[in-house]
């Protein structure tokens, strides 16, 4: 299938079309501060956070990157225009764009 992390293990959000919510749901791998983590960006680059944004660590830069290629059509019609990637906190690399390729 293709769950995506979310709150508490296993669990699942259920998806409300139109809002963030329900972009990240699924499993959790761990908390925030370990792993691999996505920060999400808006069109002029400030940080978006919010119902839907947690911030989910992974642990794989595999899993997260495995996570962001099948969500990023939802965080795309969330707002976020980019995302970075971080290991621990620190960037892997950043300002991502979701946008395709024309």
């Amino acid at each position: 299938s293709r769950g995506s992390p979310g709150e508490g293990i296993g669990a699942s959000r259920p998806r409300r079309e139109g809002s963030a919510a329900g972009v990240v749901r699924g499993r959790v791998y761990g908390d925030a501060m370990s792993g691999w983590t996505w920060r999400y960006e808006a069109v002029d680059g400030s940080v978006m956070q919010g119902e839907g944004l947690a911030d989910t660590a992974f642990p794989s830069q595999a899993d997260a990157e495995t996570w962001v290629g099948e969500a990023w059509r939802d965080l795309l019609a969330a707002g976020v225009e980019s995302v970075s990637l971080l290991e621990d906190g620190r960037p892997v690399y950043e300002h991502m764009s979701l946008r395709p390729v024309e």
